[in-house]
């Protein structure tokens, strides 16, 4: 629990760096409204649809008692909006840091600054961003199968289903957006996931915290400067003894 914790403080680190250097970090709110704003609209869509996309997918519900049948579609229809939530935050981070490349990569310049020492001369570039965001989503789809299927449990479905993929989920992000400052030190994937699985409770601190904060209005759009922050914060304590930002 200790190094759960300490990876939810990454993410407060990062938020401290608002104190630090706002315009920089205002800087990383601009790709993340945009892909939020199209992301949200389509989310509003799936929810109008929903009580027909459930009874689409439960046509051997159609000659079931109406409490029954009622049960059934209610479940397949949580079950596909927990499995498009999953999928949303996924597709939102990895859009998110490819159209901003420019912006959070000087957000992470400026955090290896604050951490002390000067950024890592490695380039992480625009094509590995690319295909670091294809395997993300590739990943989220399968993630948001397994949560939705979960969700179709009877009862305990919905719970199990939404645990599941926030955990799934946030170990996803945290490996993500580690990414960045984990490459540019010369750091390949391979040996990347294999420092997160060696401190597996603190990325998912990191993780699940950030992803919580994507389920709070606006939270994604406010909180991806400071998740690039913490991010850094994460994976230079993988590799290196960090300090406090703004220390």
């Amino acid at each position: 629990m200790r190094e759960f914790l300490a990876g939810v403080a990454f993410l407060g680190r990062g938020l401290a760096m608002w104190r630090r250097v706002p315009g920089t970090m205002a800087l990383g709110l601009v790709p993340a409204a945009v892909v939020g704003i199209a992301l949200f609209a389509g989310l509003v869509a799936l929810s109008l649809h929903l009580p027909a996309l459930a009874e689409w997918m439960t046509p051997f519900a159609d000659g079931w008692p109406s409490l029954w049948a009622g049960v059934v579609r209610v479940a397949a229809g949580t079950a596909v909006l927990g499995a498009a939530l999953v999928l949303i935050a996924i597709s939102f981070t990895a859009l998110t840091l490819l159209i901003g490349e420019p912006f959070y990569d000087r957000i992470w310049r400026a955090a290896e600054r604050e951490l002390g020492g000067p950024p890592p001369e490695a380039e992480y570039g625009f094509w590995r961003s690319v295909g670091d965001g294809v395997s993300l989503v590739a990943r989220g789809i399968a993630i948001a199968v397994a949560a939705g299927l979960l969700g179709l449990i009877p009862l305990v479905g919905g719970f199990v289903g939404a645990v599941a993929g926030i955990l799934m989920t946030g170990w996803l992000l945290a490996d993500e957006l580690s990414s960045r400052a984990l490459t540019a030190r010369g750091i390949d994937r391979t040996a990347r996931r294999a420092l997160l699985r060696g401190h597996r409770a603190r990325a998912l601190g990191f993780g699940v915290a950030t992803q919580l904060c994507f389920f709070v209005p606006l939270g994604a759009v406010l909180i991806m400067p400071a998740a690039v922050v913490g991010s850094t914060v994460l994976a230079r304590s993988l590799v290196e003894p960090v300090r406090e930002v703004g220390a």
